[in-house]
């Protein structure tokens, strides 16, 4: 009779090369990390927007499918998008690829052997955060009616 209390410890049993039995470590899940940490929130965050991001890029293709078949096609897509729930879609698609791209950028650091001490992380970390607020409201604001009218005017005025 096995000795094993639950049928998932037989995938944690392995071999190694010289045969001698090893038990796998068990890969740890969402309750073992403290969501409070930089490291863990901003690498959970960007799974979580790279997948928002795949399903942006589908919006994308049915747009650019609605200007290929024709005005009425566009015409339905473009209303869409205009709506209100369409337009928290695109934002938030907006921000999603943003902070996706930055964080990206941050990885890249990593990987040529950069950034790995705690207040570089961090530093780097709230860089991401503060560059996704600040891009996503840039690339938005000349969406917002009279918005770049208004900066420029308040810009001149300082001038």
């Amino acid at each position: 009779m096995s000795s094993m209390q639950d049928s998932r410890e037989a995938a944690m049993i392995g071999r190694r090369t010289d045969g001698t039995t090893v038990r796998r470590p068990l890969s740890p899940h969402l309750q073992v990390y403290d969501m409070l940490q930089m490291s863990s929130f901003s690498s959970i965050l960007n799974r979580i927007t790279g997948v928002v991001w795949s399903f942006g890029i589908l919006l994308v293709v049915y747009w650019l499918l609605a200007l290929a078949l024709g005005p009425e096609t566009y015409a339905t897509a473009r209303a869409a998008f205009a709506h209100p729930i369409g337009q928290l879609v695109l934002v938030g698609m907006t921000v999603a690829a943003w902070y996706h791209t930055l964080a990206g950028l941050r990885h890249i650091n990593w990987d040529i052997g950069r950034g790995f001490s705690i207040p570089a992380m961090y530093r780097s970390g709230w860089a991401v955060f503060i560059g996704t607020a600040v891009l996503s409201i840039i690339t938005w604001l000349p969406a917002i009616p009279g918005a770049v009218e208004f900066i420029t005017a308040q810009i001149n005025a300082n001038l």
